[in-house]
């Protein structure tokens, strides 16, 4: 191990500070850890292996043009709160520890988990609430796959705004001796698996990212009638993270639910501001804290100064932010998203007038927001408000299993 500072030129704009840090753990992967200081004036990072001058200077230099990239001009938007509560908040702990224990949370690899009863319940609870929501929207159910096309992906500019969070499908080559010498050969080091990478095909899918995309690639060519379109779908999303993956705050596989819709402009930013006043609404009998806030989506280093400032400038994303009591900090639990018409115009979706359609979407996290529910309420049911305890006490069992039957 060998500790590395690199004193930045210029310092990073407070503003800026989560998303720089967010890209260092793409910086290089030789580091274990990469961190901007509290004044965004250096960073300090520590390398798995030892660095020689020439490795050092180059990863300063890199460091340097990942940070000049992000601040260089940036525009530093004035952070809006477009409304907050403050409920009970009687919990202070990090619950992680006690899940973990009890099994209730369990780590199966790198940023993907399995979910016991406790968190199942909460996550169920919310599930019949925002069906209900969009059931009154008037929203279309869909389904869609784990996998995505990764020539969609493409055309809609995914691989140039967020190419660190892909993840890529492949399979043996359907060749017998390939695969034999795959049964032969391969074995696992830790996570990761030891295999000549000739063996294996070149990836045609992808790991969807998010819901709305499906959506939005079955009606392209099309054209949205006079009422606008309305769907909701819940499914998984996989978006690789590096080091920033920790607990259940960001993991690499989460699941969601969007409501989605497709029109004009005023017909799009209409349905995405009731959905998410209704959320709200379920916010509050969940007493939970939270605050809406404009944010931007994480681009990657190369766009993310003309995109981000494209978003914030015109107020295109907001987030629903819950507090972390233990941390200090608060994570996204929903997101509200408007598109404008870039979709309508990749895809030819046309509105009623013939324009190229808007769309946007609200969209929630279920393994967010249950970790934000235990981090603010614990994880004892009996000190759960009523309205969510009373409808889990039927189907979430209080029993576990001992040490010994889990051996």
């Amino acid at each position: 191990m060998q500790k590395v500072h690199i004193a930045l030129t210029e310092a990073v704009p407070p503003p800026l500070h989560g998303d720089v840090q967010s890209k260092l753990a793409f910086l290089d992967n030789r580091l274990s850890s990469a961190l901007l200081n509290a004044a965004g004036t250096a960073i300090d990072a520590v390398a798995s292996q030892a660095l020689s001058s020439d490795e050092r200077d180059a990863l300063e230099a890199k460091a340097q043009a990942l940070v000049t990239s992000m601040c260089d001009d940036a525009f530093i938007p004035d952070i809006r709160t477009l409304s907050e509560r403050r409920g009970a908040m009687r919990f202070s702990d990090d619950p992680m520890p006690d899940l973990l224990a009890r099994r209730e949370v369990v780590q199966e690899g790198e940023g993907f988990f399995a979910i016991g009863p406790l968190l199942t319940g909460v996550m169920d609870y919310l599930e019949v609430r925002l069906t209900g929501i969009a059931k009154e929207q008037g929203a279309a159910p869909y389904r869609f796959p784990a996998l995505i096309s990764s020539s969609y992906l493409e055309k809609v500019q995914y691989f140039k705004n967020f190419p660190h969070s892909l993840a890529f499908v492949s399979h043996l080559n359907a060749n017998v001796e390939d695969i034999d010498r795959f049964a032969r050969e391969a074995h696992c080091c830790g996570p990761i698996i030891k295999v000549d990478p000739a063996v294996m095909a070149a990836p045609k899918a992808m790991l969807s990212p998010t819901i709305c995309h499906h959506l939005y690639h079955m009606l392209e060519g099309t054209r949205i009638d006079e009422t606008g379109f309305v769907a909701t779908a819940f499914g998984h999303c996989f978006r690789y993270e590096s080091r920033n993956m920790n607990a259940l705050e960001r993991v690499w596989n989460f699941t969601m639910r969007e409501l989605i819709f497709v029109g004009d402009e005023d017909f799009v930013e209409a349905g995405i501001n009731r959905a998410r006043e209704a959320f709200e609404e379920v916010l509050a009998d969940l007493d939970l804290s939270y605050a809406i806030m404009t944010a931007n989506d994480p681009f990657f280093v190369g766009t993310y100064r003309d995109q981000a400032a494209y978003q914030a400038a015109f107020e295109l994303k907001y987030e629903v932010r819950a507090p972390l009591p233990y941390s200090g900090h608060s994570i996204a639990i929903a997101s509200q998203n408007s598109h404008r018409n870039f979709f309508g115009r990749t895809l030819a979706i046309r509105d009623h007038h013939g324009d190229h359609a808007c769309t946007g979407c609200f969209g929630v996290g279920y393994e967010r927001l249950a970790l934000a529910f235990v981090a603010q309420h614990g994880i004892d049911r009996d000190h759960w408000p009523a309205t969510v305890r009373d409808i889990l006490s039927s189907h979430v069992p209080r029993g576990g299993f001992s040490e010994q039957e889990k051996a």
